[in-house]
């Protein structure tokens, strides 16, 4: 089984390569000429795009093949108050630049909206932010002029006292949204209300694959279930990305929208930062929870990707495979280094 690692967003070891470089509204608001201020904020999301260019290079220099945008691109640019600023023009070409590396490349790219983007929520005003929200990213990403493997990973959101019905209220708001936003849509397990078993269960329903997180499962797993139980039909819910477990299929998606060029199924893993706080992320990764799960499914799969959620971040990924190179030449036989940031176990 291949295992590609990828890492999120900022880099620990490249020096002025912020792409999350911002501007808060009240310092916005205090500026002179609103004129002059949408230009700097614009100049500021150039800057980001361009340090995300870099950091995709360190990515292709370093055989990283999967990277999370983050989604802090473009400062304000949902806030009600810029309504009638539209930054997706001006930054076209430098969009269309990001893009045209990570199709050259091949990096698996992603994104990862914030917490407050809810589809389980009771309230309008909630759901239309959220709305907006998704729209941004899917925005950035057709910018970008990447297909619909390019994704967003959100989580079910909070359960709002009724578990049951809150499922019911995100599947119904869920489906609602435009075909386009729900065809690059991923669902994750979250540590504190939906299970990994809850979660895939509505990605089943929803028709979108599942991210499955093994420390929010590990933190959030009431029945007490082996996470690789739920392997075989986390894996089935990638079928439209051309996955099929043990094998590849071609073709096209049912209405032809993008090319069902297999991407696997992807996983999040982290470390719990201590025991007073198995929630929080730690800096680095814990080889053996993580090598363990690989063990398990290693014979059903022919391919997963993993993206690191460490403090660290890409530090977190190099020192991981260290520990996979000592694990290797330590007598581990079912361990084979392939790249800088890929094995092979099994």
């Amino acid at each position: 089984m291949l295992v590609r690692f990828g890492f999120v967003a900022m880099s620990v070891l490249l020096e002025n390569a912020s792409p999350s470089r911002t501007m808060t509204y009240t310092n916005f608001s205090k500026l002179p000429d609103r004129e002059g201020g949408l230009l700097r904020l614009a100049r500021i999301a150039q800057e980001n795009l361009q340090h995300t260019q870099r950091l995709l290079s360190h990515c292709k220099y370093s055989d990283i093949h999967l990277y999370r945008l983050t989604s802090k691109l473009i400062p304000l640019a949902t806030h009600d108050a810029l309504a009638d600023w539209d930054p997706y023009a001006i930054l076209a070409d430098d969009f269309a630049a990001v893009g045209a590396y990570v199709r050259e490349t091949g990096i698996r790219v992603s994104f990862h909206p914030d917490h407050f983007t809810v589809f389980s929520t009771p309230r309008p005003e909630v759901l239309r932010n959220s709305i907006k929200d998704l729209n941004h990213h899917v925005r950035m990403l057709e910018l970008m002029g990447l297909d619909e493997r390019a994704t967003c990973n959100i989580h079910v959101g909070g359960t709002y006292g009724d578990k049951e019905t809150a499922g019911r209220r995100f599947l119904a708001q869920f489906g609602a949204l435009e075909p386009r936003i729900v065809r690059r849509m991923t669902l994750e397990n979250d540590d504190k209300t939906f299970t990994a078993a809850e979660t895939l269960a509505i990605s089943e329903e929803a028709g979108v694959p599942m991210v499955l997180d093994i420390h929010h499962h590990a933190v959030n797993n009431p029945d007490g279930i082996e996470p690789q139980v739920l392997w075989d039909r986390i894996q089935q819910t990638w079928r439209d990305y051309g996955w099929n477990g043990l094998q590849h299929e071609a073709g096209v998606n049912s209405d032809g929208a993008f090319p069902r060029v297999p991407l696997p199924p992807k996983i999040h893993v982290s470390t719990p930062k201590s025991a007073t706080d198995p929630r929080g992320h730690a800096d680095h990764v814990s080889l053996e929870p993580l090598l363990s799960f690989l063990r398990a499914i290693a014979g059903s799969t022919l391919a997963v990707d993993v993206m690191i959620e460490a403090k660290r971040k890409d530090e977190a990924l190099f020192k991981l495979m260290d520990e996979f190179r000592a694990a290797a030449e330590a007598g581990a036989g079912d361990i084979r280094i392939v790249d800088g940031a890929s094995v092979e176990i099994g």
